[in-house]
């Protein structure tokens, strides 16, 4: 595991293609909140993927699905068996069962029933990741493993300005060490002449 590793919580946006579906009389919102091995280009200098297996550990905690991240939304949870999350090799599937009494949740149907809001994210703690330090001078993030707090239906994702803020703080320590690390190398190199 790599030793900077971050604890701040983590928000993840990606495009997806959810669908709703009526089932009988439930009203479900399912899709992709997450692809794997996916690049995720965060500037020109730094990308990141998730890898599979990168939820199997957290699908059993108390996880919401929201509405834009917002804990005054809540579609559903998987403890209450509204939320049904699950790995396979494409991502992270997951399954919104809609309350008709939620006007909230109806309205969000209706929005991606219509295909004007098809984007999700999530909510995260990266617990493990690897560290690639490219030749041309960029770096890539692999996420293996994460404790997840909520999947979210998105208006406008998140991805873009959060992640590029909580990476961009370790590429600057990244460049900042590998610049110590060069001065150091050439100090050696002066007191061997």
């Amino acid at each position: 595991m790599d030793s900077n590793i971050r604890t701040m919580r983590q928000v993840r946006s990606i495009a997806s293609e959810f669908k709703t579906r009526e089932d009988g009389e439930e009203l479900r919102i399912e899709g992709y909140f997450a692809v794997f091995n996916s690049n995720y280009q965060i500037t020109a200098d730094m990308s990141e993927s998730v890898a599979p297996g990168a939820f199997s550990d957290t699908l059993g905690d108390d996880i919401r699905a929201l509405i834009d991240h917002e804990t005054m939304f809540v579609l559903g949870r998987n403890r209450a068996g509204t939320l049904e999350l699950r790995e396979d090799s494409h991502g992270l599937w997951g399954s919104i069962l809609i309350n008709p009494n939620d006007g909230d949740a109806m309205n969000l149907y209706s929005r991606v029933q219509r295909g004007d809001v098809s984007q999700c994210s999530f909510g995260f703690d990266i617990l493990d990741e690897g560290t690639e330090y490219l030749a041309d001078g960029s770096i890539h993030w692999t996420i293996k493993k994460v404790k997840l707090y909520e999947v979210s239906v998105c208006t406008f994702p998140a991805y873009p300005e959060t992640n590029v803020q909580a990476r961009q703080a370790e590429y600057e320590e990244i460049k900042k060490r590998s610049l110590e690390v060069m001065r150091e190398e050439l100090r050696e190199k002066l007191r061997g002449i």
